[in-house]
């Protein structure tokens, strides 16, 4: 078959699928997606989550919730080749269910791959219609007044229907519902007040999934609670196919064949499509938890410590005296990259939330503190001035930053030319010292790509 045919084919096969989104951050999507999510796989059903933006909490949860991996949709930072390739993964799936991100037209002021990182991006490229999750505690018909403007907001993007999140009692229901009845948008369910059945949060979102131990026991009461409220048959009836029609395009190429991951509970900030991509190119991915005092295994030809939660666990990892002397051999011969978390590991100290300071690896010159805590966050372009995380020298990669970590030292080389959403310079320039190399931002795709 030409390639031109299976790609028609492999979008005709895509199942259909739906955004979960809201009018702002806090309105209860994670919760509403994963109390979906849990009680279609109850009914049998087989979904493919995703998630809008940049984000790798809360696809693990969907990962939880469905038994399989959440891949990022992201128009600012992610081709629209390799989106298709993302929405080819939901083959053999019953139905897509993708998170939103912030408010369902929330984004950036630039442009980035094809979009500005807005959640209603991804719904007019896919042509899913929207399910607006509306926060109603302290309203009642102004509710249908909302959703109304973000119905007629973008023509290019459908609204499918309403959930009514925090609904405090059967009369407060009454009192929402009678604002939509003049309305043509569905209310396709509810969900009552549940403190019970939220997830915890920290500084950067929820506590991951792999720290829950009674996770299971969460999903089946978000389960119950959909089931309970909203109308599972409509909702699954206002699924449509995807409109994506862009070919697919290769995966991003692995940094090594066979890669040492750190992967435990200071370090698991990894975006799923990177792992799926350079396992379809060949590489073998081989964990190890520096938390455990375990180092890269010998017979790889690369490792990669992701983001995570150093800060949390700073102590721990000074102590881990296998993984540093392992870490350091490993890194005379062969590359070693970090991001954000994994960046600071690698650095000489940092500084607790409580003022203490703990000797990383010091593989590089980086000190930070956390006792003085400075946000940074969003998108980064960047363009590497040294090879680096398995690309050349002159290779632009898109990425995100997320991180309350203050710089007080920098004593390395200048890894790449690293600029914002709009272009400006970060002050931030990443590291690069012999074979090792780190990036406070975390990479999601390549925007231009160079021969090696």
């Amino acid at each position: 078959m030409p390639a031109t045919d299976r790609d028609h084919a492999a979008t005709r096969a895509r199942p259909q699928g739906l955004i979960i989104a809201a009018p702002s951050t806090n309105s209860g999507k994670t919760t509403v997606t994963l109390a979906l999510l849990a009680a279609l796989r109850r009914r049998g059903r087989i979904v493919q989550p995703y998630k809008c933006g940049p984000d790798y909490i809360d696809p693990a949860f969907h990962a939880a919730a469905t038994g399989r991996p959440s891949y990022n949709l992201d128009s600012f930072a992610v081709t629209r080749g390799r989106i298709a390739a993302l929405l080819d993964e939901a083959g053999g799936a019953d139905l897509c269910i993708a998170e939103g991100v912030m408010g369902l037209f929330d984004g950036g002021s630039t442009t980035g791959a094809w979009g500005n990182g807005a959640t209603a991006d991804i719904a007019a490229a896919t042509g899913w219609p929207v399910v607006l999750v509306i926060d109603v505690a302290g309203q009642s018909q102004s509710a249908a007044a909302l959703a109304l403007g973000f119905a007629n907001y973008r023509s290019d993007v459908k609204l499918a229907g309403v959930i009514l999140n925090n609904v405090a009692s059967a009369r407060h229901e009454a009192l929402v519902r009678a604002g939509f009845t003049m309305q043509s948008i569905p209310v396709l369910g509810t969900l009552a007040r549940h403190a019970g059945s939220t997830i915890k949060n920290r500084h950067l979102g929820l506590v991951q999934a792999r720290e829950h131990t009674q996770l299971d026991a969460r999903l089946a009461a978000l389960a119950a609670l959909a089931e309970q409220g909203i109308d599972l048959d409509a909702l699954e009836r206002a699924a449509a196919p995807s409109q994506f029609d862009t070919a697919a395009t290769p995966r991003i190429a692995p940094p090594g064949q066979r890669i040492a991951l750190a992967s435990d509970d200071a370090f698991s900030f990894i975006y799923p499509h990177l792992l799926t991509g350079w396992r379809a190119a060949g590489a073998e991915i081989v964990p190890f938890s520096p938390l455990a005092d375990e180092g890269p295994d010998d017979t790889c030809d690369a490792a990669w410590l992701p983001g995570g939660y150093p800060e949390l666990h700073a102590g721990r990892l000074a102590a881990a005296t296998h993984f540093k002397s392992t870490l350091t051999r490993f890194a005379q011969t062969r590359p070693v990259h970090g991001e954000c978390g994994g960046y600071m590991t690698l650095g000489a100290g940092l500084i607790d939330a409580e003022g203490h300071r703990h000797a990383m690896v010091g593989l590089l010159g980086l000190e930070t503190d956390f006792a003085e805590r400075k946000l940074h966050l969003g998108y980064r372009v960047a363009t590497l001035q040294t090879p680096a995380a398995g690309h050349p020298a002159g290779c632009v990669l898109r990425g995100h930053e997320y991180h309350y970590a203050r710089v007080l030292s920098v004593a390395d080389d200048p890894l790449a030319d690293i600029r914002d959403a709009a272009g400006a310079p970060t002050g931030e320039t990443g590291s690069r010292r012999g074979h090792v190399t780190g990036t406070f931002f975390h990479l999601i795709d390549v925007a231009q790509e160079l021969a090696s």
